[in-house]
């Protein structure tokens, strides 16, 4: 790796360290080579995110989402000064992903630039495909898998991630006018935006909330099924993921669906833990599923 491409995989490696709170600790499992690559992809998603959630007009944001584009057609073709943008192109070389998801990934942040309701479920989930499960397709890229079948678990785990970020995400997502529940399911349970604005914790909250959790688990177990499928030495990362996130929405039911007083989340001390319980889990020859998610 030469001096300015090892710069530039450092330099993703920082902003993954700094800004990815449960990433970080899946990734740690994955051999260098891989690790250097999701670092890279994740920091190309954050650069999406930050150009989507930093406080400036929509229109310098569609600016900026069109050089980012401009720029990473030409960080594929080799020609790029951009640190995280330099070592995507090497890991997209070296792994395989491709241009069209990497676009995907960016379009899906730029929906919220336009985009702020889903009236139902079909619109939300193009826009969590793009969001998360095209980032899902890129890992699994990087992580390696010979069964074609893993495309399909990979895309249900990253709406299984996606959707319960939605949930534990309610409140400060409605404080930016961005609501991702399906409106017509807000109205089937009788819950109203207001409500959504207001913090309020009723019966068709709940009920509202206890059906978006049915529908993450169902992902979840689907995406279960990914971590045999993947190389050995990558299923104590996806394992992590799958763990950390479903033990979420497990900790979101057991608050009683209020998601308005605190932020769900697992500690430090927890996330390391299960890093190296599942590492661990990883070496014997059959790493086991994670088990269902249903609420404990």
């Amino acid at each position: 790796m030469v001096a300015d491409l090892k710069q530039a995989y450092d330099a993703c490696q920082r902003i993954t360290k700094a800004e990815a709170k449960n990433f970080y600790y899946a990734f740690r499992t994955l051999p260098s080579a891989k690790r250097r690559a999701i670092y890279a992809a994740y920091a190309y998603c954050r650069v999406c995110d930050d150009i989507a959630d930093e406080e400036m007009p929509s229109a310098e944001k569609e600016t900026r989402f069109a050089a980012l584009r401009a720029d990473l057609d030409s960080a594929l073709d080799g020609d790029s000064t951009d640190p995280v943008l330099t070592a995507l192109a090497d890991a997209s070389t070296r792994f395989g992903f491709t241009r069209e998801l990497l676009l995907e990934v960016l379009e899906g942040v730029e929906m919220d630039l336009v985009k702020t309701r889903f009236a139902d479920f079909d619109e939300l989930r193009e826009y969590c495909y793009k969001v998360a499960s095209a980032v899902g397709l890129i890992s699994i890229e990087i992580f390696g898998y010979d069964d074609p079948a893993a495309t399909e678990y990979a895309v249900d785990l990253g709406l299984a991630m996606q959707l319960t970020n939605i949930m534990r995400d309610l409140k400060e997502d409605a404080e930016r006018e961005r609501i991702y529940i399906p409106l017509d399911e807000m109205a089937r349970f009788g819950y109203t935006e207001a409500d959504l604005k207001a913090g309020v914790v009723n019966e068709q909250f709940r009920d509202l909330m206890a059906f978006q959790a049915q529908r993450a688990r169902a992902y979840f177990d689907s995406g279960a099924r990914l971590i045999p499928l993947l190389s050995a030495e990558s299923r104590a990362c996806t394992g992590v993921l799958h763990a950390l996130y479903s033990t979420i929405l497990n900790r979101i039911q057991e608050s009683g669906f209020d998601v308005f007083q605190r932020r769900v989340g697992l500690s430090s001390w927890e996330k390391l833990s299960l890093m190296a319980r599942l590492w661990a889990l990883s070496l014997v020859p059959r790493f086991p599923i994670p088990g269902r998610t249903s609420g404990r």
